[in-house]
């Protein structure tokens, strides 16, 4: 079970040549939390609110050319990146005074930054890999072949395979086998017959061939190459359940034997794989998608041993590409970052390196950085404002006119379970084992990539660490785990703009404590509400209760799926309706967070000319201010499940009278309509 973020990750790709690489980066301003010069008063707040709050920083912010999408997230991911980027450039200096962990950091990030000796390298770097693809004689080795391939290069292979909770007994790690295989972002990306998919489809084609020409293929066989991969991928995709479904746990539940699993596809070798990725032992395990594994069967028997090896070096080139020499970067960003996301420059290879180096390394990273950017008082005043929304929360539960009391008992005795965690992990992660050289990146790279993986895989049959961390602390970010019953604010978010010592209450509240009831709903949302308070799949709602919850989510997903996000594409509402749940939800209970403290602590009657009320829903709609590249927007419509700013802000004041009036607006106006969705 994947966990349910305030916002999804977005593709970073590319990079720089050796000279623009140098350059040194200035500092980037801090956001705000509360920007008067944002709001475009011109616009009626009871007609477009998120054009009120947002319509003048929409003017004044246009997206940086290396970027798809810019807005206040983004403004404090890239002040995070700078000063971990400052840390990182210290540690990179060789110096008998670095600490082991500076060393291996410092040296992670040196080496990344190295693009003279890539270009140098060039493919000569992933020969290895290369080299074991290409001794590949006999489709029986394939399943040995992944299992080399996963766990000596770090390497993705045809489908997903580790170690998670058991949805049914939370407190039991078990194997886990799930789709994978593709290279492009989603499986509606092979199967829509829009014309904007079609030449998706044909430039992923192109770029494949081009690929394999760097590579040193011939033309001629590049491009028959990359009509093979197409194929193979197409079917995978075929194959797959759709994103929509995958977020019903019961549809990703199908525990079986490794003696059926392996009757399932009898054409692998499982326990080649198996024992090829020092796998522990175990008998059963969870295939998400039985018909996936069926597919690949198939697969396996139709395509030739020839056919195979192409699809494995794509799989290799594809993952190494960022990292390799100038032409392959060049060219993967044409595609992953230009064709299908807009971007019109490569991001600065000091970000590339600095993301990347938090991504292998991130909690040896975060633990030297919070110690500078996220002292005790944060910890401790955050702890406050949870306290707060949990109370709210437990009245909201108490009050809604739908549920029963016998589904109320146990939707508090959930609330009471949920764990909270802030800012960073009670314990570091151990990186002593994880080799890292200054001369070798690609090295370094797969090296992170198998430390992650045999993380994981050692997990089998131990019990379930409830203090584990999956975000790193400069994280710009906040989740919920629902097998975990945990609240996750990493220290990256809790600043301006969701976060300031220095404003009012009604700012903060509006802020870090939308995102607090955010995660905090998530636990009783589409997927968070059919697990208990211990991590479970269990139904603990009443049948007429789950009947009143799903009439009120079906409003949503009807309410959200008529918005148009760029011309001709419309929200998924079923898709987007856990995050949409959440922000309808966060939004009431920071609310009624905010006017618990008010009540005790009343604030002036206005400032700045907005009474308490008013500041809480600006300071809430322009977290969400933002402006996309319509290529980014129309990728987000397919397969992100958080709706864009605009409609995270109209759709949930529209679904809360208090915003109609605190901003006075006529009942049935768009902001304050004669009738409105609730769930929480």
């Amino acid at each position: 079970m994947k966990a349910a973020c305030l916002i999804g990750a977005l593709l970073i790709c590319g990079g720089l040549t050796q000279a623009q690489s140098n350059a040194v980066p200035s500092e980037p301003k801090a956001p705000q939390s509360f920007d008067l010069t944002a709001i475009e008063k011109t616009a009626d707040p009871c007609t477009d609110f998120y054009q009120y709050a947002c319509g003048n920083w929409t003017k004044n912010n246009p997206i940086p050319p290396d970027q798809v999408r810019w807005g206040e997230f983004t403004e404090l991911r890239e002040r995070n990146d700078w000063l971990l980027y400052r840390e990182l450039e210290t540690a990179a200096v060789p110096s008998p005074k670095r600490t082991p962990l500076e060393q291996k950091y410092g040296d992670f990030y040196a080496a990344c930054m190295d693009t003279k000796l890539a270009d140098q390298k060039g493919v000569k770097a992933l020969q290895p890999t290369l080299d074991t693809i290409n001794a590949f004689s006999d489709k029986k080795q394939l399943a040995a072949v992944l299992a080399t391939l996963e766990i000596r290069d770090g390497t993705s292979g045809v489908f997903s395979f580790g170690v998670g909770q058991d949805q049914k007994d939370s407190t039991q790690q078990i194997a886990q086998a799930g789709q994978g295989g593709l290279g492009l972002p989603d499986r509606d990306y092979y199967l829509l017959d829009s014309p904007r998919q079609k030449k998706i489809r044909e430039d992923y084609v192109a770029h494949m061939s081009k690929m394999f020409q760097l590579a040193g293929d011939t033309p001629e066989k590049a491009a028959a190459e990359a009509q093979t991969v197409m194929a193979i991928e197409t079917a995978l995709a075929q194959g797959s359940m759709s994103r929509t479904d995958r977020r019903d746990p019961a549809k990703r539940y199908h525990m079986m034997t490794l003696v059926d699993l392996q009757k399932l596809t009898p054409d692998f070798e499982w326990q080649s794989y198996l024992q090829g990725i020092k796998m522990g032992a175990f008998q059963t395990l969870n295939v998400s998608y039985p018909q996936f594994f069926t597919t690949m069967n198939g697969l396996i028997g139709d395509q030739s041993l020839d056919a195979w090896k192409s699809y494995l070096r794509w799989r290799a080139l594809n993952d190494a590409a960022r990292w390799l020499s100038d032409p392959f970067v060049q060219q993967n960003f044409k595609f992953y970052g230009t064709e299908l996301q807009g971007q019109q420059e490569m991001t600065p290879r000091w970000k590339r390196c600095t993301q990347a180096t938090d991504g292998a390394l991130g909690e040896a990273v975060g633990q030297d950085w919070v110690k500078k950017y996220f002292g005790p008082e944060k910890k401790a005043n955050m702890l406050q404002l949870v306290t707060a929304l949990e109370t709210a929360l437990h009245q909201d539960i108490e009050q809604l006119p739908w549920m029963s009391d016998d589904t109320k008992k146990k939707a508090l005795e959930k609330l009471a379970l949920i764990r909270n965690k802030i800012g960073y992990p009670e314990h570091w992660r151990d990186y002593s084992t994880l080799q890292v050289k200054r001369d070798d990146l690609l090295g370094n790279m797969a090296r992170a990539a198998v430390f992650e993986d045999r993380y994981n895989l050692d997990k089998l049959g131990k019990p379930v660490d409830e203090t584990e961390w999956l975000m790193t602390p400069p994280t710009v970010n906040a989740y919920y785990m629902p097998s975990m019953n945990d609240i996750n604010f990493p220290a990256g978010i809790l600043q301006p703009p969701f976060y300031d010592f220095s404003k009012d209450a009604a700012v903060n509240f509006g802020g870090i404590g939308v995102v607090i009831g955010h995660e905090m709903t998530h636990g009783f949302d589409d997927q968070g509400s059919k697990y208990d308070g211990h991590g479970n799949v269990v139904e603990w709602q009443t049948p007429a209760d789950r009947k009143a919850f799903t009439e009120r989510t079906d409003c949503e997903v009807k309410e959200y799926g008529g918005f148009e996000t760029v011309p001709g594409v419309k929200l998924n509402g079923q898709l987007t309706l856990g995050e949409n749940t959440a922000d309808n939800g966060g939004l009431r209970i920071a609310y009624l967070a905010l006017m618990n403290t008010l009540a005790n602590s009343p604030a002036p009657p206005e400032i700045d000319g907005y009474t308490p009320a008013q500041r809480y829903f600006l300071a809430f709609g322009q977290v969400w201010c933002e402006n996309v590249r319509e290529q980014s927007a129309r990728n987000s419509a397919l397969v992100d499940p958080h709706s864009p700013g605009r409609f995270r802000v109209n759709g949930a004041v529209q679904n809360f009278d208090e915003f109609g009036k605190a901003f006075s607006c006529k009942k049935g106006s768009p902001m304050y309509p004669e009738n409105s969705c609730r769930v929480w």
